[in-house]
């Protein structure tokens, strides 16, 4: 079998690179795995059995830019016109404590494929004659929709525990069976050891599996076998049930998934919890405001433990102009009700959100003395403009000359 045409082949730079490396290189992972698969390739991986060193001197000959990313480990980063392609020396594991592995350099093919987590991760592909080498059956499993670990499924995991993360994203981006029991059951095992990883590393794979088009499958199975428990400090009783209305009003309505938005349907429906929950996954401050923005609180009473803070048709433009329409949008796909919700997009479609026509200088010179109540006073008119709606500066001017700046020091 041969991999198909595609762009990415053709990138510049690109067969200059495969000559400095003089026919020992092969396209390796998920450039040949998406290709086959018909999707868009992003990163381009290259394996071979040349040194390192070898690389570098190589591609410095053919005036290619190189970087030693990872020389210790065999990766070399060719930098090149339409973006980086990795170059990998095979390897094989000397020994490894699930965090990180000491690697040999190897010649050998299938040395270096078995190493690899997962059959479809481990194909090969030779740039000039385009074949395709599958040691592990990779290709039937992709064809099949199947998400199978190389070997034993506790061996790789216990030389990487984030392949658990992996597994459970891989699945949901390609998977169309059920996962195999074998693989599930050494998840569900080996779960407590992800406590062991960096927090950054396991919150970027949790991102990216809530990024996939459907996560769900996943994310119940994750659930199902308590793994969540081991990623974040509690997720919501009814997460699945959440996701579930999340994801299918999304596909209704045609918007894009946003891993934040799905990820605020999987957290407790309690800011601070949210909020110690963000911090210990080690989050951009961003993302953490992205969270909170998410969760706006209820103006009166708590809000409801199960499905969050309910907005409505009055206030969600109000709720843009607070945060971001973007965080509006997401608030009502997350907590409104079926009858609301097409009123509330209705509403944000292709709305921005105005500026606010009043300064504190406007008010200064209107006879308002300089100080804290000058701010004071500009928060009373902009929230008075925010709940009628956003009215014209004619109204705000009208409204400032009904104020009795006398009463206000």
């Amino acid at each position: 079998m041969k991999l198909p045409p595609a762009e990415w082949t053709e990138r510049r730079g690109l067969a200059a690179l495969i000559a400095a490396l003089d026919g020992k290189a092969r396209f390796v992972g998920g450039a040949v795995r998406d290709s086959l698969l018909g999707v868009e390739v992003k990163d381009v991986d290259i394996a071979t059995p040349l040194l390192p060193e070898d690389v570098m001197d190589r591609l410095k000959a053919a005036s290619i830019k190189a970087i030693p990313t990872g020389i210790d480990h065999g990766t070399v980063t060719a930098v090149l016109p339409d973006g980086p392609v990795e170059i990998t020396t095979l390897r094989r594991d000397v020994s490894t404590d699930g965090r990180r592995a000491t690697v040999a350099f190897s010649d050998d093919w299938q040395e270096d494929a078995a190493r690899r987590d997962f059959t479809i991760n481990a194909l090969f592909a030779d740039p000039e004659t385009l074949e395709i080498f599958d040691y592990f059956g990779g290709l039937q499993d992709l064809e099949r929709g199947q998400i199978r670990f190389i070997g034993s499924a506790a061996a790789r995991i216990a030389e990487d525990h984030l392949r658990i993360m992996r597994y459970f994203r891989f699945l949901a981006r390609f998977g169309l069976h059920e996962l195999e029991s074998e693989a599930f059951k050494a998840c569900v095992d080996a779960a407590p050891l992800l406590e062991n990883l960096s927090r950054e590393r396991v919150a970027d794979e949790l991102l990216k599996l809530l990024a996939t088009d459907d996560p769900r499958l996943a994310v119940g199975k994750m659930l199902e076998g308590k793994i969540f428990g081991h990623i974040i400090a509690g997720t919501d009783q009814q997460a699945g049930a959440i996701l579930d209305r999340l994801v299918s009003r999304e596909q209704t309505y045609a918007i894009m998934p946003a891993a934040i938005r799905r990820l605020v349907a999987l957290l407790p429906k309690d800011r601070d919890r949210q909020s110690t929950i963000a911090k210990g996954l080690k989050l951009s401050k961003k993302l953490q405001k992205a969270i909170v923005d998410r969760f706006p609180a209820r103006p009166e009473g708590e809000a409801n433990l199960v499905t969050g803070p309910s907005p409505d048709a009055d206030n969600i433009r109000a709720l843009a102009y607070r945060t971001s329409v973007e965080a509006a949008r997401d608030v009502a796909l997350l907590f409104a009700g079926d009858d609301a919700l097409p009123n509330m997009l209705s509403q944000l479609e292709s709305w921005q959100p105005p500026i606010f026509p009043l300064t504190g200088g406007d008010l200064i010179e209107r006879g308002l003395k300089p100080g804290p109540i000058v701010a004071r006073t500009l928060a009373t008119v902009e929230q008075a403009w925010i709940d009628n709606g956003f009215p014209d500066e004619e109204w705000v001017r009208d409204f400032v000359d009904g104020l009795d700046f006398t009463r206000r020091t």
